[in-house]
């Protein structure tokens, strides 16, 4: 019998076929086997976890990390190390809010040169769609970028521009060609300019800013424009539950559409937001407790496929916390090393099991961006591991966080869920950043 580099052990492995005591033998970087744990595998090392949880490492296909150009507000390193200490193993970084964005191969080489040897877990690139850049989306597909995103909708940066209607039909009719993957940030703009303006420190004057229907009318284009190119399409961070029903319509009439949703959408409510706390922006916005109950029937019903962080971080003047203002405050909420507690903690409140919780966030997101050997403790896998206490409870505290700037709301909140370890192909994430730059092709 074969002797293994490493073997682990728990009473609570998760599987592709379920929870149950296993051994997970590992042979330079995957994972080899998965036996019964009455027959262990044997290993020149052998760590037993007890009862704490094995499962597979998260895969967070939404995260900005904004390096280079804007790394004061986040970048590689930091990023990077936030996510192994939240059980993320593999992140797949937006096209924006770097400069240069990820809109040309020659940026996308810039990002990679940029994130080369920093990187404590391992790391894939969407690439982007402007109104400008159309003839390099091809390009940048043969470079090996995952996927391309685009806003319906004013970005919030000037150096990436949303696109209309006919730039994302045209843009869909590209990627159909290559089977490439289009993921939109779906707001409509017209609506959001119809909407009144918000300024001060009204939660509800932001709300009323970016109104649902804004979301609504936005999937319903992308749907049509889905359903007539034969495109794939991914709808980012959904926030409005009345979306809910022409997603799952589109999918009965098998439109290649999928979609997902984020911690805060889920564990956050519009009436937790106090006067003045902008720590709680984000666009789209958080809505009321109502809208998030439909949320999670969405994602029990498998309407929405999964839940990423939509990490978006700045600096802290930037929120303006000092003011309050939610008109001028960057919209984005930094959740990275906090995703899976926060997902966990209202999850088993509402009677899902862990394993589900992996299928959000770990097997799903891997089979959206293409990523064959991650999100799953199988054989040929990557043998990405997290060990987890899911019973164990911890309060947030912003000084522990690892991203740069430890602004969060979730400050002083006690959630369940301790990771204990993460393992990147089948060794412990340490100091030294050992991640690797992925590609399409990986």
């Amino acid at each position: 019998m074969q002797t293994y580099d490493l073997v682990v052990r728990s009473r609570r492995v998760l599987t592709p076929q379920g929870e149950r005591p296993a051994s997970v033998a590992i042979a330079d970087g995957m994972i080899a086997a998965v036996s019964a744990d009455d027959h262990p595998a044997p290993g020149l090392r052998v760590i037993d976890v007890g009862d704490d949880v094995l499962m597979p490492g998260l895969v967070d296909t939404h995260v900005h990390v904004n390096e280079p150009g804007r790394t004061e507000w986040e970048g590689f390193a930091t990023a990077t190390r936030a996510a192994a200490a939240g059980g993320v193993t593999t992140i797949v970084d937006m096209p924006l809010n770097s400069i240069p964005p990820t809109t040309t191969v020659d940026a996308l080489k810039v990002k990679q040169r940029a994130a080369q040897g920093k990187c404590f877990v391992d790391v894939g690139f969407w690439g982007g769609i402007v109104p400008d850049n159309l003839a390099d989306l091809r390009p940048l597909h043969d470079a090996g970028v995952l996927g391309f995103k685009c806003f319906l909708c004013d970005s919030g940066v000037p150096e990436f521009p949303g696109v209309s209607h006919g730039e994302l039909r045209t843009a869909l009719e590209q990627a159909v060609a290559v089977d490439g993957l289009v993921i939109v940030h779906a707001e409509d703009q017209d609506d959001l300019d119809a909407a009144p303006s918000c300024a001060g420190g009204s939660y509800d004057d932001f709300l009323a800013s970016r109104p649902a229907v804004a979301e609504d009318r936005a999937i319903a284009a992308v749907i049509t424009a889905s359903r007539d190119t034969g495109a794939r399409v991914h709808i980012l961070h959904l926030s409005s539950a009345s979306a809910l029903s022409l997603i799952a319509a589109a999918k009965r009439d098998s439109v290649r559409i999928t979609a997902e949703t984020c911690p805060h959408y889920l564990a956050l409510t519009a009436e937790d937001v106090s006067a003045g706390a902008t720590q709680f922006k984000c666009c789209p916005p958080i809505r009321a407790a109502d809208n998030s109950d439909l949320l999670w029937t969405g994602l029990a019903d498998g309407t929405i496929d999964l839940v990423v962080s939509d990490h978006s971080p700045c600096p802290a003047e930037l929120k303006s916390l000092d003011t309050g203002d939610f008109g001028l405050a960057w919209g984005g909420i930094s959740s990275l090393q906090l995703a899976l507690p926060v997902v966990w903690t209202h999850a088993r409140q509402r009677g899902h099991s862990i394993g589900e919780v992996v299928a959000w966030m770990a097997t799903r997101p891997a089979q959206l961006a293409g990523l064959t050997r991650k999100g799953a403790i199988a054989p040929g896998y990557d043998a990405d591991l997290v060990v987890f206490s899911p019973d164990e409870r911890f309060t947030v505290d912003p000084a522990r966080l690892r991203h740069r700037h430890p602004v969060t709301p979730y400050a002083g909140r006690e959630l369940f869920g301790v990771v204990r370890s993460t393992w990147l192909r089948g060794k412990e994430v340490t100091d030294e950043p050992s991640g690797r730059l992925l590609s399409r092709s990986a």
